[in-house]
């Protein structure tokens, strides 16, 4: 099996630091913060671009190329605070240990991510690390389609692993299963929308994969 990983919220916990980050660009123009984390996940969603809108900031009178790069200069700065998941090291030995080919696909510019899992000591966790050209947040389902294009992996062999409502929309592109992690970027009620299983711990994932195999 092909287990397909999403990297932000789902392997590295950055949602703290990611609403900080959000509540100092607000106060910066004087606006309302986000302020908790049960609210940011409600609003927080793809593409970024419509998660400024609702955080608050005017896309009419900024421009969002300019606010993506002082939010992720602000990222950057701060990315070394950011824990894996609980269990997250675990589970990915536990996976490579049952012959899953593990992949992650990410919307984090690629050398930020390689950079972000090479501290992690996670360098030999993948068989591919997949990351965007640039800072926007865009679509990764072209990613995660082109390399299994090129490697000749079967989609219905594949599972997608994420933490948003876009997780599950690019399995769906790809004509993969998905499995959505709780705790991430994204309320469990918008994931249980979503009509994915929706798992309460990454370390649940072992034992949902060996139910696939039953």
């Amino acid at each position: 099996m092909t287990v397909i990983w999403d990297w932000n919220g789902t392997l590295l916990d950055d949602m703290q630091i990611c609403l900080d980050i959000m509540d100092r660009i607000l106060a910066r123009r004087g606006l309302k913060p986000i302020g908790a984390l049960e609210r940011y996940r409600k609003i927080f969603t793809f593409p970024v671009k419509d998660y400024y809108a609702l955080a608050g900031l005017d896309l009419a009178g900024e421009d969002f190329l300019d606010l993506a790069e002082e939010y992720m200069s602000d990222y950057r700065a701060h990315e070394k605070d950011c824990p894996l998941v609980p269990g997250a090291r675990e589970t990915l030995e536990a996976l490579n240990a049952m012959g899953a080919r593990q992949i992650l696909a990410s919307a984090s510019r690629q050398d930020d991510l390689e950079r972000q899992v090479r501290a992690h000591g996670l360098d030999g966790a993948f068989f591919a690390v997949l990351g965007m050209s640039d800072d926007l947040g865009g679509g990764k389902a072209g990613l995660a389609a082109g390399y299994m294009r090129r490697e000749g992996l079967a989609p219905e062999d594949a599972l997608f692993v994420g933490d948003t409502v876009h997780d599950f929309e690019v399995a769906q592109s790809i004509g993969c299963r998905c499995v959505l992690i709780a705790g991430g970027h994204q309320s469990v009620e918008r994931l249980n929308a979503t009509g994915a299983p929706v798992l309460d711990s990454i370390t649940e994932l072992p034992g949902y994969l060996k139910s696939l195999e039953g």
